[in-house]
Order: structure tokens, then sequence, then C-alpha cells
């Protein structure tokens, strides 16, 4: 409804992070089911939590309520409504890392993401980020989100000799686009063998959920999670620093 020039709206969001802002107010980054990326400040949220209480933690699945003026950059936040947030189970650092992770990909998306299926994918997701078993979720997520954003290169093809590739293991180069056959790699191009591209076309055809009933040590699929963030990292232009501390994690 609007108020004057002022615009109130309700939705679907996930906290992203939160800074200090002025005194004793917080700048909120969120990511909403129909908006997209959203910054706003949180009046007195440091001082105060009736408004706001434990929503303000990162990747807190929300119903919030804020104004937006036009021209004007940062909304005001009025309220969060608490659907569900990661941090009422328990953590440790790879879940923490993980959830952390999912924040800054979403916080450095580009304008014009397709925001309800990238917020799908990242409340699934969370919920089964649990305690010794973040390691295939995460990797399920980079995948979902190259997919998502149209970074995705095609998996069974050489992108030069358009040779069948889907029994084979592939190359793929952190500069270029697509995947090629050992006699086409680029220079500095990275092996990803067969059983992980078969393990990314199973991503591809299930579901979070169904996938998390299997046993998913570290280990497995590594090479998979690393060609997912590395091609996140070369599309969103930036290194991505969870990234680096989940790979630290015991």
């Amino acid at each position: 409804m609007a108020e004057g020039r002022v615009m109130v709206r309700t939705g679907e969001a996930i906290v992203l992070r939160t800074w200090p802002f002025h005194e004793a107010d917080l700048l909120v980054s969120l990511f909403t089911r129909e908006h997209g990326r959203l910054k706003g400040v949180a009046r007195h949220a440091m001082r105060s939590r009736r408004r706001f209480g434990g929503a303000l933690e990162p990747m807190t699945h929300v119903r919030a309520t804020w104004a937006e003026r036009p021209k004007q950059e940062l909304a005001r936040l009025d309220a969060f409504e608490i659907v569900s947030s990661p941090m009422t189970a328990r953590i440790d650092y790879a879940r923490v890392a993980a959830i952390e992770l999912i924040a800054e990909v979403l916080d450095e998306l580009p304008e014009g993401a397709v925001e309800d299926a990238v917020f799908r994918l990242a409340v699934a997701v969370l919920t089964e980020l649990k305690l010794g078993r973040v390691w295939m979720p995460v990797t399920y997520f980079c995948l979902w989100m190259n997919r998502l954003m149209g970074w995705m290169p095609e998996l069974g093809a050489c992108v030069v000799c358009e040779r069948d590739l889907r029994s084979n293991g592939v190359w793929y180069s952190a500069t270029a686009d697509g995947v090629t056959c050992r006699d086409d790699r680029r220079p500095g191009s990275v092996f990803l063998a067969a059983e992980a591209v078969t393990e990314a076309l199973r991503m591809f055809r299930g579901t979070v959920a169904g996938l998390a009933e299997e046993d998913w040590p570290k280990a497995r699929a590594l090479e998979l999670r690393r060609f997912a963030i590395e091609l996140l990292e070369r599309h969103l232009e930036r290194r991505l620093m969870c990234a680096r501390a989940l790979t630290r994690a015991a």
C-alpha cells in the first residue's frame, strides 16, 4: 500500500548481513523473494530487540515489512517475523562457514537475478545444512546457482570440437567459457573426472532433501565443489572468502 510517496511492502526475505549504522541503528542486507537484493536501516536495532529480536542473524528466513521512497537508496525496515533460523540448531565451524558462503553469494548477485528460484534454492539448502553434513548441500547450492544464473556450461560436449564427453572427464578453465576435451584444453585448465560430472547431473535431476539421505563426507565430490565455486567466482568477478574458510574446515 502507498502512503503518500512511501511504498510499504511485506514479503519473505533472507537476512544476509548487518553492519552498525549511525548510533543504535543497523544497516541490513536482505535477499527478498519478490524484489531481489535490498538494503535497509533497522532503526534502534542495537538498543531494542522488540521489533527484530533474533531475526537479524545471518541467513534467517523472515517475513519482513519495510518502506521505500522513490530515489532513496535505503529502505526503512519496520518489522521482521522469523519463519526459520539456521542458528537455532547446533553449529560448528564448517556449518557457520557454509551458511556464510550462501549469504556471500546471494549478497554479490547482479541486479535482476531470478529472485523466486534463487530464494527457494537457498531456503531448501539451509534446511539440509546440518551439523557434520554440510558438504553436499553446499555443492548443490553452488551448482544450482550457476545453473539458475545461466553460468553453467554444457558438461556433455567439448565446446571446441563438440566431441561427446558424457562418459569421459572434462577440462575447464577459470578464464574461459565451456568445457573441453583433453586435446582442446586451454592453458591452465583443470580436469574434472567423469565421476564428478555424473554427480553434477544427479544433483541437477534430484532434490537437496533426497540427496541428503546419502552419506556425503568432505572428500566426496570435492573436485565438483571446487569447480562450482570457481565458476561462481569467475562470473561474480571476486574471490569468495567464505569458500576459503570452508576449505579449512575439518
